[in-house]
């Protein structure tokens, strides 16, 4: 008898995603694409989608570019390349229109990705139906992912009817993207043997991260239950947030009697160094030890790995904020340790109270703020819930579609109490198409759409971020950011989490940069002693926000927290504007913190005199910000 083939998928994207912020360069990942190809094993590779794109505009550089040139060596070899999409989000954290959506499809299959994993953060079938029709349209070939998680709602028939619907709504695949690790093994054996006895045909793939541990057991029990492909990672990034490595997964699948493709050693060891390489150039500079690790911890609050990156990176701000607050008012600080383990109670805590919303992107992060900023607000004194940012909001009031769970009583008497009104039609129609308005705009900027409407798309996609690309912005404050990670001691001193580190004696205090022909002068201030957060301050042409004129009638309206600054959350709305009569309780502002948007509200009536910082600058926690009289 045949012995059963396993087919093999390095998510590359992936490792870098669940480790740190950011992913190689074009140049790197092209020099590592024919390596790849040479080990000989993989069938797939997962080469883009995700933050894939706007991490590469975060440190300026192209994504259609990197894109069209990391796809092309997989293309040339026959190897399939896949790529990640949040349906109604599509490669971003909020909804995206309708056209934009469709589009996306079109020129990702154009720039040589193969695959589209759909996924909704609620597993809702009427927000990736879209992403399947338009993913087939486009040449590619759509397969439908289940995000994984474990809870009273959340049982074996509750997937496998899950993937009836799928299937009838469009997926030609279904993968079962156990995005925390802690999908329990048999459990994701009978979803697996459950979906195979449906659907005979159907090719079933298994994503596991291995945050927990389950991951090697879970895709030996999805492969003896009818899985076709596993997904694997592989060192010097397996393990810790990411995902089982590949030298392990291969040998006990080929163990337990299924058939693998052999692995050229030599090309693996040409990976990983060059991997390794990468990490020592930049990349290891945003990637927190701590998600290098296993953490059964995380069994209980089940967060993403695919997370994990951007939370170690936003809880070292928090905990200096946090420590600065603290320490104005003479009270003893927290350590990064100790706001992790109260942030993962809180996880526990809140998560049925919101109706027990997957915790994939990006529900993760929504529940993740909500509880940090209940943590921190409960620190300070204040109530639970007392902070709530709009992106929660827009998720308990089934903008996003119906949530799994109930809701309890405590959430719905607060929305009762700010007048909210909940969604029950379909999520897609509250975001109209927005093409011809970017379109517009693009030519205002004399700005070009690119081959096959890419550069639109990108617009369309990631406004803020790919207005900041096109500026050099972008590129200024990574440098500047990346030359004060360099600088700081590499010796960690927290046996869980590392602690704030020191400033480096040799450590730059301003950097002279030249982008696009434009010259600046940055200058770079470091975390002290104090706890006190990076702050990076860049001189350019830019406007700057005048001093507050005072006297004795004007009040503040302070900073909640810490992140950017914007006016409004969207290029079509019309913000505050000085002379402007503002009420007590109305949103004048919007601050983006952890990749959520927050609303800054007036504590008193009165006339707008001054606004003293600039749409899209960063601010800190407690600056004065608008100026009321």
């Amino acid at each position: 008898m045949m012995r059963k083939e396993i087919k093999l998928a390095l998510v590359y994207r992936d490792m870098w995603q669940s480790a740190g912020k950011y992913v190689p360069t074009v140049d790197q990942l092209c020099s590592v694409a024919q390596p790849i190809i040479d080990m000989g094993c993989f069938h797939r590779v997962e080469t883009n989608g995700g933050g894939f794109e706007q991490v590469n505009l975060l440190f300026g550089e192209n994504p259609n570019i990197a894109v069209r040139k990391w796809t092309q060596a997989f293309n040339d070899a026959g190897i399939q390349t896949q790529m990640l999409e949040r349906g109604l989000n599509g490669i971003r954290m909020s909804p995206v229109p309708l056209d934009v959506r469709r589009l996306m499809f079109k020129v990702k299959k154009l720039q040589g990705t193969d695959i589209s994993r759909t996924f909704d953060g609620l597993n809702n079938p009427q927000n990736l139906e879209p992403s399947f029709k338009f993913a087939k349209e486009g040449g590619m070939i759509a397969q439908g992912a289940l995000s994984l998680t474990y809870s009273p709602v959340h049982t074996v028939d509750y997937y496998i009817n899950l993937a009836d619907q799928y299937i009838e709504r469009g997926a030609e695949e279904i993968c079962i993207k156990d995005m925390a690790g802690i999908g329990r093994p048999v459990s994701v054996g009978k979803i697996v043997k459950g979906i195979r006895e449906r659907h005979p045909d159907i090719i079933i793939q298994y994503h596991g991260h291995s945050t927990p541990g389950f991951s090697v057991a879970s895709s030996l029990e999805a492969a003896r239950n009818g899985a076709d492909y596993i997904d694997v990672g592989m060192e010097p990034l397996s393990w810790g947030t990411g995902h089982a490595d590949l030298l392990t997964v291969h040998e006990m699948l080929r163990d337990a009697g299924f058939q693998v493709a052999d692995i050229n050693m030599d090309a693996y060891m040409e990976v990983r160094r060059l991997s390794q390489a990468f990490m020592d150039d930049f990349l290891g500079a945003y990637i927190n030890p701590t998600n290098r690790r296993m953490n059964s911890l995380l069994i209980g609050p089940g967060l993403p790995g695919g997370m994990m990156g951007s939370l170690m990176a936003d809880l070292e701000k928090n905990v200096a904020s946090l420590n600065k607050w603290l320490t104005k008012r003479g009270q003893a600080t927290t350590t990064e340790d100790e706001l992790l383990l109260k942030l993962f109670n809180e996880v526990k805590h809140i998560w049925p109270m919101l109706g027990y919303p997957p915790l994939v992107t990006p529900f993760s992060q929504y529940v993740k703020n909500a509880a940090l900023m209940n943590v921190i607000q409960m620190t300070k004194g204040k109530e639970r819930w007392s902070m709530l940012d709009e992106n929660t909001w827009g998720m308990i009031l089934g903008k996003s579609g119906q949530l799994p769970g109930e809701l309890a009583p405590e959430i719905l008497k607060m929305a009762a109490d700010q007048k909210r009104e909940f969604f029950t039609g379909n999520p897609q129609d509250l975001y109209p198409d927005q093409l011809d308005h970017y379109r517009g705009l693009m030519k205002e900027h004399g700005w070009e759409t690119g081959q096959d409407d890419e550069e639109l798309l990108e617009y369309a996609m990631h406004p803020q971020q790919y207005k900041a690309f096109k500026s050099g912005e972008a590129k200024i404050k990574f440098k500047a950011d990346l030359a004060s990670r360099k600088n700081k001691p590499t010796e960690q001193t927290s046996a869980v989490v590392p602690l704030a580190p020191t400033t480096s004696n040799t450590a730059p205090n301003a950097l002279d940069l030249e982008v696009n022909g434009q010259k600046y002068h940055v200058k770079i201030s470091y975390p002290g002693q104090d706890n006190t957060a990076v702050n990076t301050v860049v001189e350019s042409t830019n406007p700057v926000a005048a001093s507050p004129t005072m006297d004795a009638n004007s009040k503040f309206i302070l900073a909640p927290l810490e992140g950017k600054f914007y006016l409004t959350k969207e290029t079509s709305e019309k913000g505050i504007k000085v002379g402007d009569s503002i009420q007590k309780g109305q949103t004048v502002a919007y601050v983006e913190a952890m990749k959520v948007i927050n609303a800054i509200t007036a504590d008193e009536s009165g006339t707008v005199a001054e606004i003293l910082v600039n749409h899209g600058d960063e601010i800190e926690e407690d600056d004065q910000l608008i100026r009321i009289v």
